[in-house]
């Protein structure tokens, strides 16, 4: 056994057996050694934010690390983007960079670089195996680091002779993820008084606290003190729908979102963040919350989450029943094509148990509006903003969750960074609906050019905000990725094709023009 064969058993030992790649030449020997790995699913990316994007979606849905191969420092470079995406959701995720061989790196071969420098902003641990020997227990602690409270980004460097080279070491013993942090019984106390005080309240959740049992829980406590629940503005991953608790986000928009906390008094933070804005405004405030708000900090991203969330409901003591969506769907207009006659399309026919990719950016900011009394789902959304995380996301959650539909809703200027994805989707004959928005700009920077002071885009402006000259043909650019595809631009049109496409299997692309 020579290194690379030591590091796939010891991935397999502890449950990680899938493994988005982009290799190259300092990764061969892993490459053979996940070849003779028949219980390893080796899925390939034309790009490295495809392979971080879908090992960002795969985590998300499957609650366990996978595990990504990127070639030296330009390689992880490029995957960059979306890892602080996966970050941001504490996705769990070890990657596999390569570097030269140890000997090697006094040549200064052209693509050597500070591999550990360009890790580091996005993860949250980086350790380099430089020899065989040392590849099973370096390759333990990034699955430990990966696997640690919510999930986190383990960076490994694996030098070429590292790999190649013969090793009698054995497989560490399979790894078992710690406890997570216990409720501070404190900040119990202090969150149910609050609760009870009377003062406008609002609960805020992301992470474990979204997930259905733990929602509901949330909602009953809600319901008894009068608090007002929502989830923050972007979160790894949602269940909502019919049967399930109706919750909204705080709103992206800035005015929205400090209209809608003007008043409030306390915020119990549950795996959030306090509400900032995502950008700054001249003559707007940073944060969301009034100046004289108190913020409770019940339980951060990391913690026992549905523990801290079970002994507060215990504090406040009976509860009534959870307020579920009915399932219900407004009626379909018709007519020229919009961003809520998609939604709505949606509400009427994506099936249960769906999962919904959005980084549909402007044009999905109400999606949840329509989508309260669809049959149930989970909602996944870009989280770090960092965009080209979409269609990758869509095809990780396609890979961990091979019996469920996978929607994704696809804004047209993002989807460019990383459409290479679609690609993937067709070779492993993943089942994904992609839904492209194709307004043919930059909708948001041209909504952001005005809220910033800056005034509205001239012509040089447009030139850096529209994508209509040339016309982006997503029916053509999924054709040559392998997917099929049609396009829409009348609410009857795309409620047709979004029906032909939930019937039938493997991917698809419709180019909603609006």
């Amino acid at each position: 056994m020579n290194g690379a064969d030591l590091l796939c058993e010891t991935l397999l030992a502890n449950g990680i057996d899938t493994c988005f790649a982009n290799p190259g030449t300092s990764e061969m020997h892993f490459v053979a050694a996940l070849d003779r790995q028949p219980r390893m699913r080796c899925v390939l990316g034309l790009f490295e934010g495809v392979v971080t994007g879908a090992a960002d979606g795969y985590a998300r849905m499957a609650d366990k690390p996978a595990a990504t191969l990127l070639h030296l420092g330009p390689g992880l470079a490029n995957g960059l983007a979306n890892l602080h995406n996966a970050r941001r959701a504490h996705s769990p995720m070890v990657n596999i960079v390569g570097d030269h061989a140890t000997g090697h790196l006094q040549y200064d071969a052209p693509l050597t670089s500070d591999i550990d420098s360009l890790a580091r902003p996005m993860s949250n641990w980086v350790g380099r195996a430089d020899s065989a020997d040392s590849v099973g227990q370096r390759t333990s602690q990034a699955i430990d680091a990966a696997r640690t409270g919510a999930g986190k980004i383990a960076t490994l460097v694996l030098h070429a002779d590292a790999a190649w080279t013969e090793t009698a070491a054995v497989v560490p013993p399979k790894r078992v993820a710690g406890p997570l942090p216990a409720p501070d019984a404190a900040e119990i106390t202090k969150a149910a008084r609050a609760l009870r005080d009377g003062n406008t309240t609002t609960i805020l959740v992301s992470g474990r606290a979204l997930r259905a049992p733990q929602i509901e829980l949330l909602d009953r406590l809600a319901a008894k003190t009068g608090a007002r629940l929502m989830a923050q503005q972007a979160n790894g991953r949602m269940q909502r729908g019919a049967g399930r608790v109706a919750l909204d986000r705080v709103p992206y928009v800035i005015d929205q979102a400090l209209e809608t906390f003007a008043g409030t008094r306390q915020v119990i933070l549950i795996g959030a963040k306090a509400p900032v804005g995502f950008f700054a405004y001249p003559g707007k405030p940073g944060s969301m919350l009034p100046e004289d708000c108190e913020v409770i900090t019940l339980a951060g991203p990391h913690d026992d989450i549905p523990a801290a969330i079970e002994a507060l409901a215990d504090d406040i003591g009976p509860l009534p029943a959870a307020r579920l969506s009915a399932r219900h769907s407004p009626p379909m207009p018709d007519g020229a094509l919009d961003p809520d006659a998609i939604a709505i399309a949606l509400a009427h026919l994506m099936p249960a148990n769906a999962i919904v990719c959005d980084e549909a950016v402007t044009s999905g900011r109400d999606f949840f509006r329509s989508t309260h009394g669809a049959e149930p789902h989970d909602f996944l959304q870009l989280t770090g903003g960092a965009i080209g995380d979409g269609i990758p996301m869509a095809t990780g959650a396609a890979v961990a969750c091979p019996d469920r539909k996978v929607i994704g809703l696809q804004a047209d200027g993002s989807g460019m960074y990383t459409l290479q994805g679609l690609w993937t989707q067709a070779r492993e004959r993943l089942d994904v609906v992609t839904i492209v928005f194709a307004n043919r700009l930059y909708k948001i920077l041209h909504g952001e050019l005005k809220n910033v002071g800056a005034g509205s885009a001239g012509e040089n402006a447009r030139r850096m905000l529209d994508l209509d000259d040339p016309a982006l043909d997503w029916v053509k650019l999924a054709n040559g990725m392998g997917v099929e595809a049609a396009r829409a631009n009348t609410c009857e049109a795309f409620h047709d094709l979004l029906r032909a496409a939930m019937a039938r299997k493997g991917p698809f692309l419709i180019e909603a023009v609006l």
